[in-house]
């Protein structure tokens, strides 16, 4: 069985720059391969330091002509809601930058969820000229991780954890906003690269349960990511992987 890479930094300062620099450097090697860079964005509050870096500093190191952004969850709320994934990456990112609407691939949070859904993966199926049964290839997911080892919208016992033939779904978690939208397991594992950016000390358990833990993708999720399937980085500050074995 593959191993992820694990990436340890001094502080979430540190973290952030290596974080936008990893970013960068693969929207690079992605545009030069095969001519664009699909970025599924992660929310929460850790990867905004990130998304500010490459909106600023980092701007002009990436080709944006060529740059196609994706969610990989969002909430049942407006896209100016102070909830709304989209809204922080607006903040943070998005509104500094000069794109096309056409180049956003937003999740319709403000609809009902199951529309917003079935919204997303028509986009999805769309852009990537999928056919039935296939899932899209992302150059890179970025992901966060809850306290309860949940990643995306994929909470611990959830059904959406076993799904494998949609592409999005509608779901109800144990969490603030609990409708939400996002996307499925393999949608996830179908990416060229998958990279966890994770900060904090209130993390470090769950770190050390999703990497090293027991096998139980009901309890901990985040072991839904394989690295037989896709190449895995963890991004960690030292708070946050403080529990775990280097």
């Amino acid at each position: 069985m593959s191993k992820p890479e694990i990436v340890v930094l001094n502080d979430y300062e540190a973290l952030a720059v290596r974080a936008a620099e990893e970013i960068v450097h693969i929207s690079g090697e992605a545009i030069c391969t095969h001519g664009q860079f699909t970025l599924c964005l992660t929310g929460g509050n850790t990867p905004a330091g990130v998304y500010t870096l490459i909106a600023t500093r980092f701007q002009l190191s990436v080709d944006w002509n060529a740059v196609h952004l994706f969610w990989g969850d969002e909430r049942c709320v407006p896209p100016d809601h102070p909830a709304s994934n989209f809204a922080m990456a607006n903040r943070t990112m998005l509104s500094r930058l000069n794109l096309n609407a056409s180049q956003i691939h937003r999740i319709r949070g403000e609809d009902e969820a199951e529309i917003a859904a079935a919204k997303y993966e028509k986009d999805l199926v769309e852009f990537f000229s999928l056919e039935e049964g296939e899932f899209p290839c992302f150059d890179l997911v970025l992901l966060g991780l809850g306290e309860n080892v949940h990643i995306a919208s994929l909470f611990p016992g959830n059904p959406a954890i076993h799904e494998n033939r949609r592409l999005a779904v509608a779901v109800e978690v144990d969490a603030p906003q609990p409708r939400r939208i996002s996307l499925t397991p393999p949608v996830l594992n179908h990416a060229a690269r998958v990279m966890f950016i994770v900060s904090g000390a209130n993390k470090a358990e769950a770190v050390k349960l999703a990497l090293e833990g027991p096998r139980d993708i009901d309890r901990y999720p985040a072991q839904l990511i394989d690295p037989d399937r896709t190449e895995v980085m963890w991004l960690l500050d030292r708070p946050a992987a403080s529990q775990i074995k280097l």
